[in-house]
């Protein structure tokens, strides 16, 4: 891929990635992609008219001569000790202003620098005028910070001319630490047969057709491998000539860092599955976690003492007068949680918390059960470590969770402050046969104190044989205890009513805690992970 358009859309949908995951994913995983997203926007903001060039080579394979050869010049110091070179040299074909801001970020001393532009080469050289040669310390160094230095620039440089010499084409290092990790960078990729007069004439094809094999079995195929004599001035000329071509595209760079793209992509795509999660949290895990939130909520408890009150209540509006004080007596069994029983109460009259009783060994047991079912439910194709972020973000808000429970518990609106219609004409019939009772109880009584003073006594009246004021007392006192008696069927029937309205109205309400606790946390991630997921697709190379 040669379009930086392109490139930089990629580069964004890896941020968009580790963006997605972070928090998620353990940052070890992650630090390839921070890395290249910050490597490539550096690259990118220099200099776009240079291509760095790097020479890498095993220690003897003439590198350095051949740094040498396409300069013209002895650059980089040759000798027969070894290492000879241990830090990178550079010569620049054009200005050296262009390309001092690119050196310093790639770490080149400036005394190692050289500019190779000379009014005698007259335009000799136009052709790699933008290009920077780097000459590599080498990589089998017995001086670990030359390898190092080698690791470190070959992951900065645009494009890598692989050196080889005859006698170590097929050294096993080169190939299974170097080549075949380059495989996603084949078009910046170049391998030379350097020394390639030390081989007989009928030999050298022979030789090049077996570093031909290797480089395909280190997923190498159809990048460029050309013989070089160093010390022949027209033994270069063919990677001179590829030189010259890549610097005269100026798309090396690009090219670079799309592979690089390529290789965090492929490294990442074990954190996404092939597919999105088809379902989160489902139906039947949502049931179940409400089921058991009210199990730790006391709903089942509430919901015993909402019939109860609805009892205590309505009888103390429908019962017989004479025997409502009595009962008032009684505590109400809803007060006695600290639970007001409607919507319509007070602010101030909802206490910090409950009398609820708490959750019991086996109810808390049952919501972890729930919640652990959730997470496995909503994780069920993911690949790791998501299931474990999944599980992680069910439970982030558990010991949140019992002061939400009590807390919507006592905000839930019981429908037991607002009395029934009924109740009232009950009690005002309870009334008037009571006020009957009493009047027919006076008139009796104020007979007997006549007759007691020896005043004239009253004159009953009657209804047929019977007087009227026993009529009163009696059909007031019995009225009443039937009233009572015909309404209390009518009680029990709604006080389960009210229980069951009740039951489905804290279930609602523990349901909304569960969701906004357990559920919402866990689609969050979910939602991260479809987001991480579209991403690295975009990431992907087309």
């Amino acid at each position: 891929m040669s379009d930086p358009d392109a490139l930089i859309a990629r580069l964004q949908a890896v941020q968009r990635f580790l963006a997605a995951v972070d928090g998620q994913v353990p940052d070890a995983q992650l630090v390839a992609a921070h890395t290249v997203v910050e490597r490539a926007g550096t690259r990118l903001a220099l200099s776009g008219h240079h291509t760095v060039v790097a020479l890498a080579g095993a220690t003897g394979s003439g590198k350095s001569s051949l740094f040498n050869a396409l300069a013209r010049l002895d650059l980089s110091p040759v000798g027969v000790r070894r290492p000879t070179t241990g830090v990178a040299y550079a010569c620049v074909w054009g200005p050296l202003d262009g390309a001092s801001r690119l050196l310093d970020w790639l770490g080149v001393l400036p005394r190692h620098r050289f500019v190779r532009e000379s009014a005698l080469d007259g335009d000799d050289e136009s052709a790699l005028h933008g290009l920077v040669l780097l000459d590599l310390p080498d990589f089998d160094s017995v001086q670990r910070s030359h390898r190092l230095e080698v690791d470190r620039l070959i992951g900065l440089v645009d494009l890598v001319v692989w050196v080889v010499d005859p006698q170590k084409y097929a050294d096993r290092v080169i190939h299974t630490s170097y080549l075949r990790e380059f495989h996603r960078h084949k078009d910046v990729t170049v391998v030379v047969l350097n020394q390639a007069d030390r081989l007989p004439p009928a030999e050298l094809p022979r030789v090049l057709g077996d570093l031909r094999r290797l480089l395909d079995a280190d997923g190498l195929e159809g990048v460029p491998l050309l013989p070089t004599v160093a010390v022949d001035p027209a033994g270069s000329k063919g990677l001179r000539a590829e030189l010259e071509r890549t610097v005269a595209e100026r798309r090396a760079a690009l090219r670079r860092l799309a592979g690089d793209v390529d290789t965090v992509v492929a490294g990442l795509e074990p954190l996404v599955g092939p597919e999105a999660p088809r379902t989160g949290p489902g139906d039947a895990s949502a049931r179940e976690l409400t089921s058991a939130l009210a199990g730790a909520a006391g709903v089942p408890t509430v919901a015993e003492a909402v019939e109860a009150a609805y009892r205590h209540r309505a009888v103390g509006t429908t019962g017989w007068p004479l025997v409502r004080g009595w009962r008032k007596l009684r505590p109400d069994p809803l007060r006695r949680l600290h639970l007001s029983g409607g919507a319509d109460a007070p602010a101030e009259s909802l206490v910090a918390a409950t009398s609820v009783p708490d959750p019991t060994a086996a109810q808390r047991s049952a919501l972890n059960l729930a919640i652990r079912a959730v997470a496995d439910r909503s994780a069920v194709d993911l690949p790791a470590p998501w299931p474990a972020a999944v599980t992680a973000a069910a439970r982030s808000r558990l010991a949140d969770l019992p002061d939400a429970l009590d807390h919507a518990v006592a905000a839930t609106d019981l429908g037991l402050e607002r009395r029934p219609a009924w109740w009232r004409v009950v009690g005002l019939l309870q009334w008037l046969v009571t006020v009957a009772a009493a009047a027919g109880l006076g008139w009796l009584v104020l007979g007997y104190v006549l007759r007691a003073l020896g005043l004239p006594p009253l004159e009953n009246p009657r209804l047929g044989e019977a007087p009227w004021p026993t009529l009163l007392l009696l059909g007031g006192l019995l009225a009443g205890l039937l009233v009572a008696a015909l309404a209390r069927p009518v009680i029990r029937w709604a006080a389960r009513r009210a229980r069951q309205r009740a039951e489905r109205r804290l279930t609602t309400s523990v349901g909304s805690v569960g969701e906004k606790y357990v559920l919402d946390p866990v689609w969050a991630v979910l939602a991260r992970y479809a987001e991480a997921r579209e991403a690295l697709r975009e990431a992907t190379s087309r």
